[in-house]
């Protein structure tokens, strides 16, 4: 659930600004499935990857179950079963198609969904035009629709991704766009001092912010230094040539058996090719980038990574204090670029300066995702969204390549199990 004053949401008599934003994201949503195949829309290689129909569903469903319905009056819902099949998570609201199933949706077809889209949007451009009756609890919702939505891009970019990396074929996404070619060698690696003290994090600004990041409270931290960037490809790959995958001194022990269980011996899209790595990119097979972040490890890949290297994961609270410190700005890469791959610092990156914070990959932290001090959940359906989450995950920050750019702030906390790795999850030392 999110909290925020209604007032920053949609200014009242003011359609044009809620439409344009609304339609704007939903144009957002299309445009990434455009380069699909139909039958590429269906696929569901494993269970934290959704099939991009369902998403497309899905993000739909949203609007149509937690403001067409209660808001609009008259409103009928378009099809009587898709509640059953695009219902992700939310048990208030009733049985649900199991989450390992998504990829059986066969039917209905990809043209129905795009019909269903269509059908929604229309409905909810009636419902906007209303926007002066409605309660303030409707603004709420709507903006949570919108913020749900791009948390869904920033999915189907990670799950499309992975799905075509699944085909004997490795098709491409799109084609490589024409970049500057990086140079020879990243920026020297420095160290940046963040003094010690009671410092106040959390959410504490106007707008915006999912219920996660509500409860700003003091915390202390003792003297630290940051890494003043992501640790690259090449620097990653000294730990793997050190033999990094093959002694156990470096890892947690849970880590251990995954690396044991599931062969890792490199970062996931990494491979062999020709004798040298090579990674699965939107844009098919290419080498690897020395000089650009590491992405696609785990949270026990990059903690063994730190111990290797005599150093360790930033907590979050480090991680919001030193992007508070350094004045973290959203000047990376994100969804809106259009690369779909970490971008590498210019050759004349400041040492003195703190980069990529914001965008390129999410950076995991030492630390449990749980609830700020006075959390409670909301109540009804939305109460959902993000508490019951709380255990047996660890958090990430600053975003991704992926990410939406207006849908990242300093105080945002993303959430995965620590063995996951198909996100765009990369690493930041502290000492």
């Amino acid at each position: 659930m999110s909290h925020f004053p209604a007032s920053v949401l949609i200014s009242s008599g003011h359609l044009a600004s809620a439409l344009t934003r609304y339609q704007a994201v939903r144009q957002q949503t299309e445009a990434l499935c455009r380069p699909l195949l139909p039958e590429d829309t269906i696929v569901q290689p494993m269970l934290d990857v959704s099939p991009p129909k369902w998403h497309l569903a899905h993000t739909t469903w949203f609007f149509e179950t937690f403001l067409l319905t209660p808001y609009l009056p008259g409103y009928q819902v378009y099809h009587p079963s898709y509640a059953f099949l695009f219902n992700s998570y939310y048990n208030s609201l009733g049985s649900r198609i199991n989450r390992a199933d998504r990829g059986t949706l066969s039917r209905p077809p990809l043209q129905d969904i795009y019909a269903y889209r269509a059908f929604v949007d229309q409905q909810m451009e009636q419902l906007l035009a209303l926007q002066d009756t409605l309660p303030a609890a409707f603004q709420e919702v709507f903006e949570l629709g919108l913020q749900h939505e791009q948390q869904h891009q920033e999915l189907l970019v990670t799950d499309i991704k992975y799905i075509l990396s699944t085909s004997p074929l490795a098709p491409a996404y799109q084609p490589a766009p024409t970049v500057v070619p990086p140079a020879a060698e990243a920026p020297a690696v420095s160290w940046l001092p963040v003094p010690s003290g009671v410092h106040r994090i959390g959410f504490q600004e106007e707008g915006f912010h999912f219920d996660n990041e509500q409860g700003a409270h003091d915390t202390y931290v003792a003297d630290f230094e940051l890494q003043n960037r992501l640790v690259t490809n090449a620097e990653y790959l000294e730990f793997m040539e050190a033999g990094g995958y093959r002694d156990f001194h470096y890892w947690l022990g849970e880590g251990w058996e995954m690396v044991q269980q599931h062969g890792w011996e490199a970062p996931l899209y990494w491979v062999l090719h020709e004798g040298s790595w090579h990674r699965f990119t939107h844009h098919g097979l290419v080498p690897v980038a020395m000089v650009a972040p590491v992405t696609h490890i785990s949270f026990y890949e990059a903690d063994a990574y730190a111990h290797w290297r005599g150093c360790r994961l930033p907590t979050e609270q480090e991680w919001e204090i030193a992007a508070r410190h350094f004045q973290a700005a959203p000047t990376g890469t994100f969804l809106e670029s259009a690369l779909y791959d970490p971008q590498p610092l210019p050759p004349s990156a400041s040492a003195n300066q703190c980069h990529q914070l914001l965008g390129e990959a999410w950076e995991w932290t030492y630390s449990a995702y749980h609830p700020y001090p006075g959390y409670e959940r909301a109540a009804g359906a939305l109460g959902e969204y993000n508490g019951k989450f709380m255990l047996n995950q660890m958090v990430l920050r600053g975003g991704s390549c992926a990410t939406p750019q207006s849908h990242i702030r300093v105080t945002y906390r993303n959430f995965f199990h620590p063995d996951k790795r198909w996100q765009f999850t990369g690493i930041r030392l502290a000492r």
